[in-house]
């Protein structure tokens, strides 16, 4: 040999492409076939389709176990269960870590906590978004590790301190693409945003194995962590038909965000008209109070086409969230449905909007509130789930958010919870339709009760009550307000689109990077 291939490090870098190649193998191709047979992607297959193409880069392959012969030489080896890396989705950089489950099914036993670490920390001290690809415990431990230690020990959750600040610092994405349980259900849910497939994906704080050990009723694990138990829940934020219907979602919700606190939602170049006027609008609120509309048809004629992108939707039903953009810039929207319990805000929708206000306050996001709100749900239900603890809370969502807040008074707003429909403190920015209806209740069944005395002495009650009803319908006019300039601006419906990309324009360089003074918490 000569003395240039003497001082070449070749031979080593052969060994590095040999165990490169190995982990690519992941479990083997018996646990790779098991994984296609139950219809799941391998985490590599999952990633690759998660990034713009090629664009993965991985950090800690070699790592996982090895073992040797007697001349030291490599006799075989088996990776981490864990593969992290960074990627581009849409061009932009983002850190993504994902769990294989042909390795120990993301049993601790195989796996190495610092590489879940090293991804929280990356994103968090790069500032990149993050994106869990979550199937398994995620690094929670197993009876057979034990048995191999030969002690327990007292538990502590690796890296915890960095998912909890990223929650703050950057935005996070989990997907669950399979059975998740334990700490690989707490990873899914410590998020911004968590999806789950139907039929495919499971989550449970213990699964079925733990749980059909106590007795009482015997659970699958669809039965006991199915996708449509946790969306109706709130613990995840969306379900999907595939896998592929997942890379989507996530790509989709990060397009509206910033890739930290520290910068600005980017705004794309805007293809819709901003002063488009849409001619439904007009008559889209029956006249008839008893009468429901479809609130998701309305927000969807007025941002721009087909931004629309909506999250939470199976639970706290009477309220609609989701992402927009108005003449390119992303917004948050809330909404009121009246077709579940006439809009009222009830403990679950709650808790979904205070989730949500702070989503929009972490990542500098305007809020846009199209307002139908009777008040908070009442009767003994309600009292029983705590609704006006978890309504208060809401309401000093609301009034702590320091983002731009534009209102649009649809129709009803109602006690306190109509008087949460924006922080009466700040500038009134909002526009009242013609059907707007407000007061400290809802005149409806409070007439008889005002009137009881005059009723009872009256020749004619009946009489009475519809002249009482047709003046205090005069009153209720929302023109009686504006002439008091108790509602600023009422406007032809159809002029929402226009306003509210003004809206969006002049709230765009009022938002201001850095973290919000309250902390994100799931």
């Amino acid at each position: 040999a000569t003395w240039e291939t003497q001082m070449s490090w070749e031979k080593e870098i052969e060994e590095l492409r040999q165990r490169e190649a190995l982990a690519k193998k992941m479990g083997g191709a018996e646990k790779v076939a098991r994984q296609k047979e139950n219809g799941r992607l391998t985490v590599r297959e999952r990633i690759d389709r998660l990034l713009d193409e090629g664009s993965f880069h991985e950090i800690g392959a070699t790592a996982g176990k090895a073992s040797y012969d007697a001349e030291g030489n490599l006799t075989g080896f088996m990776p981490a269960n864990f593969v992290v890396g960074r990627g581009r989705i849409d061009g932009r950089t983002v850190i993504v870590g994902g769990d294989d489950f042909t390795v120990r099914g993301g049993a601790s036993d195989a796996s190495i906590a610092a590489k879940q670490i090293i991804a929280e920390q990356m994103a968090n001290e790069f500032r990149l978004p993050l994106v869990r690809v979550i199937e398994g415990t995620g690094g929670g431990g197993s009876v057979k590790s034990l048995d191999d230690m030969g002690f327990t020990y007292v538990p502590a959750n690796p890296g915890w301190e960095w998912v909890v600040d990223n929650l703050s610092q950057i935005p996070v994405v989990a997907l669950a693409l399979g059975p998740v349980a334990g700490l690989g259900a707490a990873r899914a849910v410590t998020s911004h945003f968590s999806v789950m497939v139907k039929d495919v994906s499971q989550m449970f704080i213990a699964g079925p194995p733990v749980v059909n050990r106590l007795g009482g009723e015997q659970f699958t694990k669809e039965g006991l962590g199915g996708s449509d138990i946790h969306a109706r829940a709130g613990a995840v934020d969306l379900i999907v038909k595939s896998e592929d219907d997942a890379f989507a979602a996530a790509r989709r919700f990060l397009s509206y965000l910033p890739a930290s606190v520290h910068e600005l939602p980017p705004r794309v170049t805007p293809t819709d008209d901003p002063d488009r006027k849409e001619e439904m609008l007009i008559d889209a609120v029956p006249r008839s109070r008893r009468k429901v509309y479809k609130m998701r048809k309305i927000l969807e004629a007025i941002v721009d086409s087909g931004s629309f992108f909506e999250m939470g939707k199976l639970h706290g039903r009477s309220v609609i969230t989701g992402l927009a953009r108005l003449d390119g810039w992303p917004v948050a929207i809330l909404a009121s449905d009246p077709n579940i319990y006439g809009g009222a805000w009830t403990a679950a929708a709650s808790h979904k909007i205070t989730r949500f206000i702070d989503l929009a306050e972490t990542f500098h996001l305007p809020v846009v509130h199209f307002v139908d709100v009777p008040g908070f749900l009442v009767g003994l239900e309600a009292e029983q789930a705590g609704t006006i603890r978890h309504g208060a809370k809401a309401l000093a969502a609301v009034y702590q958010a320091s983002v731009p807040w534009c209102s649009i008074i649809v129709r009803k707003a109602f006690g306190v919870a109509g008087a949460a429909h924006m922080n009466a403190t700040r500038t009134h920015y909002r526009y009242a339709w013609p059907s707007g209806d407000w007061g400290s209740l809802p005149l409806e069944g409070g007439i008889e009760a005002a009137f009881k005395g005059d009723l009872e002495k009256s020749d004619d009650p009946e009489a009475l009550l519809e002249e009482i009803n047709e003046r205090m319908n005069r009153i209720r006019s929302p023109f009686r307000s504006a002439e008091h300039f108790n509602i600023e601006e009422i406007i032809d419906p159809r002029e929402t689109r226009p306003l509210l990309c003004e809206f969006a324009n002049l709230a765009a360089p009022l938002r201001t990077p850095g973290r919000a003074r309250i902390p994100y918490r799931p």
